[in-house]
């Protein structure tokens, strides 16, 4: 598809971030392909064509910054800064692209400009696999406008669904790895016939609207090899009053389960092996948690895929995570390598830096090559629409 979009820049700036300390949040120029493959020494010929293959809406996320509170009824409010990028799917798609996994995305667009740039922003900016993807004639792009203030956010959004001849393929590409949103009461052929193919399963909820909290009503559930609900979901569907508790019921229906504990962090158990594991959050000075949520399941799926230690995989998806909520916006908050990298560096010129969070993330120290690390902090252009590039 023909862009009719390109790079503008505005940028933020948010509070520093150390393995349990503050520091200056960093932004990248435009987006470079990632620059670490982390799964490099378990490729073989005969590998799956893609790492991850999800499917999902896209919307096109127009988002207002620099406000300096929640609009008020009845007034006008002037934003000293916005921007614009594809989300919805989108988010997850991003932040496992620039982590070095070679991604699939089925969804549908519109045929209107919005979908045109959030196709090429997808496609050409990211590297992301289309090819399972459609252009649905006469059907609207969906639209998230949020606004980003003190941290929160609040959002409106407006869509139709797409024509019920346009659902995603039953058959997916074959991938190493799928990460599928489940709805309660509603099974996805699709999610069958991944895991038939050998594909890893990787589930995430969202809110039961029901509020039958019927771990029953998620049929798909017995096909995951991980379930990744936050706290307030795992005990609901537990039944606990505890997460670590609801952890473990949940390895009763799932191999792997991990529940986000917020700002306390994450806590996981692998049924499979016995493994716990429990790693605090990261503190930083959140500026908007658009998507954080998809860029931690993004993470986990990375050193999952990767064959790393429990502990680590739940680090590293934490710290992706915190790196995201430092920026605004959803997929364009995704960070990539050249982010850990000057994080890592970062942290560890730190004075009276905590050896303790140094070694839990000495991990990094093998992944990162020194030629990614750049100037802290890193400037990371905001994209808009509307701009064509001259002839």
């Amino acid at each position: 598809m023909a862009s009719t979009a390109s790079t503008a820049s505005t940028a933020s700036t948010a509070s520093t971030v150390s393995a349990g300390s503050g520091g200056k949040a960093f932004t990248e120029g435009s987006h470079h392909p990632a620059q670490v493959d982390p799964l490099a020494v378990l490729r073989t010929p005969h590998d799956p064509p893609w790492d991850v293959y999800l499917t999902g809406t896209v919307f096109l996320d127009i988002v207002f910054t620099g406000l300096d509170s929640a609009p008020v009824r009845g007034t006008e409010s002037w934003a000293r800064g916005m921007g614009s990028s594809p989300g919805g799917v989108a988010n997850m798609a991003t932040a496992l692209a620039r982590l070095g996994l070679r991604t699939s995305l089925a969804a549908a667009f519109g045929d209107d400009h919005y979908g045109e740039y959030c196709w090429d922003a997808l496609e050409k900016g990211e590297g992301i696999d289309l090819s399972p993807s459609r252009t649905v004639p006469g059907w609207h792009s969906p639209v998230t406008v949020s606004m980003a203030y003190d941290g929160e956010r609040t959002m409106v959004s407006h869509g139709h669904e797409p024509p019920p001849e346009e659902p995603a393929p039953d058959c997916p590409p074959r991938a190493r790895a799928a990460v599928a949103s489940l709805t309660p009461g509603r099974s996805a052929p699709w999610i069958t016939q991944a895991a038939r193919q050998g594909t890893r399963v990787f589930g995430d909820v969202g809110w039961d609207d029901t509020g039958a909290w019927d771990l029953a009503a998620l049929p798909d559930l017995r096909h995951c090899e991980a379930f990744l609900p936050n706290a307030e979901e795992a005990m609901r569907y537990t039944g606990t009053d505890c997460p670590r508790a609801a952890a473990h019921a949940l390895t009763e229906y799932v191999p792997v389960a991990v529940v986000t504990l917020g700002a306390e962090g994450a806590y996981a158990v692998d049924r499979r092996t016995g493994e716990s594991a429990e790693v605090p959050a990261i503190d930083v000075e959140a500026l908007d948690p658009t998507g954080a949520g998809d860029v931690f399941v993004a993470g986990f799926v990375t050193g999952s895929l990767a064959g790393w230690p429990l502990a680590d995989r739940l680090a590293f998806a934490g710290l992706t995570a915190a790196l995201s909520v430092q920026e605004f916006g959803g997929s364009l908050s995704a960070p990539g390598w050249t982010e850990v990298a000057a994080w890592w560096r970062r942290v560890q010129s730190v004075e009276e830096q905590d050896p303790a969070a140094l070694r839990r993330y000495g991990f990094l120290a093998d992944l990162v090559p020194e030629g990614l690390v750049r100037p802290w902090p890193l400037r990371r252009a905001v994209p808009t629409i509307g701009f064509r590039r001259s002839a």
